[in-house]
């Protein structure tokens, strides 16, 4: 799989250039939860694509191990804009006054994430395991953290939730006994599951209440968007337009599976997995129950008011 940059501890570093500015173009810097996964894409396909150039646009992507991470770039200022973030960890952050908006919904349901074992576990599902396991997420605040208590407050799993950053890292901690049940999306992990070295346990979508919310959002920094909001008002539009692109283009796939290492056939196969709609930037669903489940899992002290909500989503009109 090809490397990505990440960010570290040290978030005032300088972010490596995906492209060299040119004088004529604004510069944002994107911190990217997760960059490999095709739900993330947008940026770094449509900067490839030359999308976010037309509209006067030139991207620093750079990725990070997860949600935790990548709030943590936006709030300092380290990046205008995160990827990925899961919108509970976001409510959360929010709540306690970090400089953060939610900028437009990136991904609906939870059918892409799932978690795995190794082939010879005697776990074969989360019903089988027990304190004595583990369950791996990546970082606070991000999607398969929220699933994964989920899993334990709706479904039960016994399972200690553990933080294990990126799928690559996971991997690694599964494969070496570090771990019990790893997570990870596609199209990490499909080789090796086809190799039979892992199993499938459990996928996101098999707790109800989250199957069918806004589970991951594109933040943004509040003082970017006071500051530079023309700038982030045009990477919206060209963010929406590298989203069909991505749905409607065959060279999306090619690059996509040349970012990946992956055959475009197992890539095509990963785009039918998550259609179009799952990616809708411009309509957050179940809020309600998203601030309500926010809370009973212990993202939110008290519920948002509707002033909160209102000034928390800050997603340009078409």
């Amino acid at each position: 799989m090809k490397a990505f940059n990440t960010i570290g501890g040290a978030l005032g570093i300088a972010l490596a250039l995906s492209v060299g500015p040119a004088s004529a173009e604004d510069q944002l810097r994107v911190a990217i939860g997760q960059i490999n996964n095709w739900e993330n894409q947008a940026p770094t396909l449509g900067q490839d694509a030359g999308i976010f150039k037309k509209h006067g646009l030139v991207l620093e992507n750079v990725g990070t191990q997860g949600a935790g991470e990548t709030i943590q770039a936006v709030i300092s200022g380290s990046a205008d804009i995160g990827a990925g973030v899961g919108v509970a960890g976001v409510m959360r952050a929010f709540s306690k006054g970090a400089p953060v908006r939610i900028l437009a919904p990136m991904f609906t349901g939870t059918g892409d994430i799932y978690w795995y074992v190794k082939a010879d576990s005697k776990i074969q599902s989360l019903k089988d395991a027990t304190a004595d396991n583990t369950i791996a997420y990546s970082t606070s605040g991000s999607s398969s953290n929220n699933i994964v208590v989920a899993f334990v407050s709706e479904l039960g799993a016994k399972a200690k939730p553990t933080a294990t950053g990126g799928p690559a890292g996971t991997l690694t901690a599964v494969m070496s006994g570090q771990v019990d049940i790893g997570w990870s999306a596609p199209p990490f992990g499909l080789q090796e599951i086809k190799e039979g070295k892992i199993r499938i346990v459990a996928r996101g979508s098999d707790v109800p209440s989250l199957r069918g919310q806004t589970v991951r959002t594109l933040i943004v920094n509040e003082n970017s968007l006071k500051t530079k909001r023309d700038a982030i008002m045009r990477f919206v539009e060209a963010y929406r337009e590298a989203v069909d692109w991505m749905y409607s283009d065959p060279a999306a796939l090619k690059h996509f599976a040349e970012f990946t290492n992956q055959q475009e056939k197992v890539i095509a196969r990963v785009r039918e997995l998550l259609p179009k709609e799952t990616m809708n930037p411009d309509r957050i669903v179940g809020m309600d129950q998203i601030i309500a489940e926010a809370q009973a899992q212990k993202f939110l002290a008290a519920p948002l008011t509707p002033a909160q909500v209102t000034e928390l989503i800050q997603i340009p009109k078409l």
